[in-house]
């Protein structure tokens, strides 16, 4: 995928601010930054960096807000720190764009997203498309690629990266800085029940550089899917779309019960005799064609073998996800926050 590397032909609109998060993210936020280089009002939160980055957005001009502990590290710190310090510094701010700092914003995108909210004033926020920068370099890039790609239209959720309306987000207080996942949908559910609407427009927005190059990155990725799902689902009880509910029991039963319930057949044939493989086989033999139904939903939009993959890696990632659904639960009854849930990426490529 090509480089941005020329600053947007974005205007300096007094009305936008830009709020960037990151940590250690080299070069990935060199070019997050760089792709900001239209906007006035800019603020970079870092959140324990050890690398330059610190230096290196100040150096840019950009007001950097460096997050103390405690508390812990959250996303969701960081955006509402940055959010209240735009605020601070440029009190006539209407619109707030929210970025990663592992991304890089789209020639056009501030422009395109500030006009569909002006044309709307029902939308409390707007966001478009978000590649992955190298969907080639593996198989867990590609499924990143693919998941950013919801569809243009109303919205149930925004992800990381969007343009929301301040007063909007001022008013439901921000972001749940206690969330150490899924703060992205929580905030939009909220939105959402307090009369707002949510958009996808067809426009480019982000480049984002995962850089998840193995399995033990993908799979911690997954087990921070399921924290969030859990915590969703508890906060949200009532929901009916999305419905977090439904997608936890599937966690619990392809990621739990369902496990166990084969490790126990293979004891058995190992105590009692082969004769116990049958029925392990017969589930093995579901789980295969679970893998299949999923794929074969996703062949409508993805290539044959992607789509095969894909549905494989989903269900692989359910056992992930109930460590992670698994840990959010025990937190919650012994009242002990979760720590971040974090995958170490490879570094930025050219």
């Amino acid at each position: 995928m090509d480089r941005i590397v020329s600053p947007l032909p974005d205007s300096r609109d007094a009305t936008i601010g830009v709020v960037m998060i990151g940590r250690n993210e080299g070069e990935r936020l060199r070019r997050c930054i760089a792709s900001t280089s239209a906007v006035a009002a800019r603020v970079y939160v870092d959140s324990g960096s050890t690398d330059d980055s610190v230096a290196w957005a100040r150096a840019q001009g950009v007001t950097v807000v460096e997050l103390a502990v405690p508390p812990k590290f959250t996303a969701a710190r960081a955006r509402n720190a940055g959010f209240e310090r735009l605020l601070q510094d440029f009190p006539g701010l209407a619109y707030v764009q929210m970025v990663d700092g592992d991304c890089e914003l789209a020639p056009g995108w501030l422009d395109a997203a500030r006009d569909a909210l002006q044309a709307d004033p029902t939308l409390a926020l707007v966001f478009g498309r978000r590649r992955e920068r190298f969907p080639e370099r593996s198989l867990y890039n590609a499924f990143c690629d693919e998941e950013w790609n919801v569809p243009i239209g109303e919205a149930m959720s925004g992800g990381g990266d969007v343009m929301v309306r301040v007063d909007a987000l001022s008013a439901i207080g921000g972001y749940d800085p206690a969330m150490i996942a899924g703060e992205d949908p929580d905030m939009s559910i909220r939105l959402r029940k307090a009369g707002w609407r949510l958009y996808r427009i067809d426009h480019a927005m982000t480049v984002h550089d995962a850089a998840i190059l193995r399995f033990a990155q993908w799979w911690r990725r997954a087990e921070r899917g399921g924290h969030a799902f859990g915590e969703l689902a508890d906060r949200h009880p009532g929901l009916d779309d999305p419905y977090w509910r439904r997608q936890c029991r599937s966690i619990l039963v392809w990621g739990g019960i369902y496990p166990a319930v084969v490790v126990a057949m293979l004891l058995l044939a190992i105590v009692l005799g082969p004769i116990w493989l049958l029925p392990a086989f017969a589930l093995a033999l579901i789980w295969l064609a679970q893998v299949l139904r999923i794929g074969s939903r996703l062949r409508r939009t993805l290539p044959l073998r992607q789509a095969m993959l894909t549905g494989l890696f989903l269900m692989i990632g359910k056992v992930s996800e109930m460590i992670g659904l698994a840990r959010f639960h025990v937190g919650r009854l012994t009242g002990r926050r979760s720590d971040l849930i974090e995958y170490h990426r490879g570094p930025a490529h050219e």
